[in-house]
């Protein structure tokens, strides 16, 4: 009882891949592991506005194949793509290897755990009632496709002393069934009164057959037009 298990790891190879590819051995393996914690960070922290949902690294040879996937490519690219090569530049600060820049648009913000989650923890800083923006997105994910959705929030709730928990859930979110393709992303709200933290899980649908790459391909495929060629 109690053995939680986060379910992305749970799915590795199973119908979902990691968001670092790259094979390396020895004192290389902790220099490109450093690398890629570095441009996360510097991606997420130079971008809050582009609604980010992941960054995935791929390192072909000596290259550095960059992927975001974001709500607002718009932000990142800039005016005629001024900014993006700013950030190519900044990212290329950080490794050895030459970067390549991929921006991918998300096009349903709304059924991705990252966003969602990133959705409420906005709202609460903001100091909107925590039931009404965990009902809003949920009604938003459902209406947008989703097969099912639960939403978890722990800490000072409404500025209450002691710190609880509260969970709604809609639809149906198997997270024993290892074919089911859920999305899952865990956020801090740095509030007045201490850390809030949210959960989310997103029940998107069954992935039949074993192919890690099935989650990557769903999403290429939902938003084709929205690949920027490589740069």
């Amino acid at each position: 009882m109690g053995h939680k298990s986060n379910p992305i790891g749970l799915r590795l190879q199973i119908n979902r891949t990691w968001d670092s590819r790259w094979y390396a051995e020895g004192q290389d393996y902790r220099q490109l592991l450093e690398e890629d914690i570095k441009i996360r960070k510097s991606i997420m922290a130079t971008l809050p506005q582009a609604a980010i949902s992941k960054v995935v690294i791929e390192r072909p040879a000596k290259l550095c194949r960059i992927s975001i996937f974001a709500a607002r490519p718009g932000v990142i690219i800039g005016k005629k793509g001024a900014d993006i090569e700013k950030l190519r530049k900044q990212l290329a600060s950080m490794t050895k290897s030459e970067v390549k820049l991929n921006i991918v648009e998300i096009r349903k913000p709304e059924v991705d755990a990252r966003l969602v989650a990133q959705g409420i923890a906005d709202q609460l800083i903001r100091r909107v009632a925590f039931r009404r923006a965990m009902k809003r997105a949920m009604q938003s994910a459902m209406r947008l496709g989703a097969e099912g959705i639960k939403i978890m929030c722990g800490g000072r709730l409404g500025g209450a002393e002691i710190a609880r928990v509260e969970q709604y859930r809609e639809g149906r979110v198997p997270l024993h069934t290892l074919r089911a393709n859920i999305d899952y992303a865990d956020v801090e709200a740095l509030t007045a009164y201490g850390i809030i933290g949210i959960k989310v899980w997103v029940f998107k649908g069954e992935i039949l057959g074993h192919d890690p790459m099935a989650q990557d391909r769903l999403m290429m495929e939902a938003q084709t037009s929205g690949v920027r060629p490589a740069r």
